[in-house]
């Protein structure tokens, strides 16, 4: 009997423990606001924005900030420094640490569904390596899609990708488009353009179209989310408790830049 009693208690604990070691296997924050709040799960996947929001949350930064953009069925944006005490006729929307983060974008298995956290960058222009915001971030609320606006979705990126494709092969080669036109040979940047073509099949062809995935396509068609956003920008988290506050910010109303006509603030603090 007292064996069988050892036994019980030896598995009791066993259980606790890996109960305790699973709550402890992601970091979670709450993000406080007078609407309600926010829980958030932080990804594993992608330590570097895990990380680094981690330190930003336990600095404190992130207190009295704005959601200083919102815009409904597509995010709530917050984490501008500039936001703290701004005029409302301040224009928000390019402060931070004063440093970015190498992109971490894991796709197609971190993808824009509703909920999602990501973070902020400027744009492919000036940043071509996707390099997100020290601290800038947004929640995904989206739009629900049906299965002929994803399939035509699906095509439509396809050509962005097959674009993007030409243009690198393009840019690779761009003293001698430079030379070319120089000298005026309208035969050899046809003959160019030709080979750069071809090159751009040969690579579709081997990588194929755009294609959802079939959890992609359960998540866009059932809660909704912003698929145009895929594989462009860092996903690094996700809302467990706290959706129908993120609702509520996204349906304010906003003025010039989407910034909230009264101001939503913020309060984060990691849950231990």
């Amino acid at each position: 009997m007292k064996k069988g009693i050892g036994k019980l208690i030896i598995c009791l604990i066993v259980f606790c423990m890996s109960c305790t070691s699973g709550d402890k296997e992601h970091v979670y924050v709450l993000i406080e606001t007078e609407l309600g709040d926010i829980k958030v799960k932080l990804y594993n996947e992608t330590p570097l924005h895990r990380d680094n929001f981690v330190k930003l949350v336990k600095d404190g930064y992130y207190d009295g900030l704005l959601f200083h953009r919102v815009i409904k069925d597509f995010m709530i944006q917050g984490g501008d420094p500039d936001s703290r005490q701004a005029s409302s006729e301040r224009m928000l929307g390019s402060g931070g640490p004063g440093y970015t983060i190498p992109a971490e974008i894991v796709y197609p298995a971190l993808f824009h569904k509703k909920g999602v956290l990501a973070a902020a960058r400027q744009g492919d222009e000036v940043n071509p390596h996707k390099e997100s915001s020290g601290s800038q971030f947004y929640i995904v609320t989206g739009n629900i899609y049906s299965e002929g606006k994803l399939k035509g979705m699906e095509q439509q990126l396809t050509q962005i990708k097959e674009r993007n494709v030409f243009n690198c092969l393009a840019a690779e080669h761009r003293k001698e488009i430079m030379q070319l036109r120089k000298n005026r040979d309208q035969e050899g940047l046809m003959s160019l353009q030709d080979t750069l073509i071809s090159k751009t099949r040969e690579i579709m062809m081997e990588d194929g179209p755009v294609m959802f995935t079939p959890e992609q396509r359960e998540a866009y068609t059932t809660v909704g989310g912003t698929p145009h956003l895929d594989g462009e920008y860092t996903v690094f988290g996700e809302v467990v408790e706290g959706l129908e506050v993120v609702d509520k910010i996204q349906a304010v109303t906003t003025g010039k830049a989407d910034r909230p006509k009264k101001d939503i603030t913020m309060r984060v603090k990691i849950i231990e």
